[in-house]
């Protein structure tokens, strides 16, 4: 099944579920700041994206300036901030089977429907 991890205070994140919406084809919704997922859950997300944790962290929210920018980090100590402070995570992120896909832009979504 896919999978959205959706903030519904975000543009792009709702634009990504009207593009599953009106792809026909189902879906869950994962509401990530209520449904924090765990290291290894994010880890595994990473592994699905292809990419190092720290590009799935977005540098620009305040939590990352204050706390954690200019900081050596390991990946695992990012992993941990994300989970920590799941608004460090960027969205939309869709998950179809062994694919996943940033949204940004959200037509990227449809790479991998």
């Amino acid at each position: 099944m896919i999978k959205i991890y959706h903030n519904n205070r975000c543009s792009k994140s709702r634009s990504g579920v009207a593009i599953l919406e009106d792809s026909g084809k189902k879906f869950e919704i994962v509401k990530y700041l209520d449904n924090v997922p765990t290291v290894e859950e994010l880890s595994e997300i990473i592994n699905l994206l292809n990419i190092t944790p720290i590009e799935l962290v977005r540098k620009n929210e305040k939590i990352w300036k204050e706390n954690f920018k200019g900081k050596e980090l390991s990946d695992v100590d990012i992993i941990k901030a994300m989970v920590e402070n799941p608004k460090l995570i960027e969205r939309p992120i869709v998950i179809n089977g062994d694919k996943a896909i940033i949204g940004r832009p959200p037509e990227d979504i449809t790479k991998i429907l």
